[in-house]
């Protein structure tokens, strides 16, 4: 099947990024990357992506943004499907999905935030937001058993930046969800999760927490 041209535009700690990039590899889909500096981003980039965000993959040159949008087109464009088959259970995962985005946007407000009662409910929200996910997962090799499927690629990014920070300080918020830390050394091993970020990600993690005026950045300084 002929597809069209694919380019990714990227930032390389960017986990919305890695969810794209990871179905590419995936599904086996050639494809270009150009990484940017969101600080400091080409003037072309304002004019792709309509939130200022990355990821945007441009098809053919045609700009699509949103990580999700992305790899559903990836998915429904080539064969196979990285969702279940059964109606409700594909509807559960873009449900779990969302409780994952909010997990993600919780965590990105923890390790940037400099207010100490802020730092604190979030540190209680996320504790409380894996422990309802521990409950609910069943254990699986995946979340849908032993095929891998969006909703992996999905929570991977953000399994791998809570593992890469307990590197830097006592934060474990998966110390008490053995299921889910499973789950995480399985995608953290998984292909397309390896081959999601560039070679040197923990090097510009690192780099970039220190940059952070924030609570969390204090451990690094």
């Amino acid at each position: 099947m002929d597809l069209p041209e694919f380019k990714l535009i990227s930032f390389p700690l960017c986990p919305y990024v890695q969810r794209a990039r990871g179905i590419l590899v995936e599904k086996n889909i050639a494809h270009d990357i150009e990484y940017i500096d969101l600080q400091e981003p080409p003037a072309w980039f304002y004019d792709i992506s309509p939130l200022e965000k990355v990821p945007v993959l441009l098809v053919d040159g045609k700009p699509l943004f949103e990580s999700l949008a992305i790899c559903e087109y990836l998915d429904e464009i080539t064969p196979g499907t990285l969702h279940p088959e059964d109606a409700f259970n594909r509807a559960l995962n873009r449900a779990w999905i969302e409780f994952g985005n909010d997990v993600l946007s919780l965590t990105f407000r923890f390790y940037t935030t400099n207010d100490q009662d802020v730092y604190k409910q979030l540190e209680v929200l996320l504790l409380e937001r894996f422990e309802t996910f521990e409950e609910f997962f069943s254990g699986e090799p995946f979340f849908n058993g032993t095929k891998f499927c969006i909703i992996d690629m999905v929570y991977a990014p953000l399994i791998r930046f809570h593992h890469a920070i307990t590197k830097y300080s006592d934060k474990n918020f998966l110390a008490d969800a053995p299921k889910l830390t499973a789950w995480g050394t399985r995608l953290l091993d998984y292909p397309a999760v390896v081959q999601s970020v560039p070679d040197d990600y923990d090097a510009i993690l690192e780099t970039y927490l220190r940059k952070q005026e924030s609570i969390f950045g204090a451990y690094l300084s």
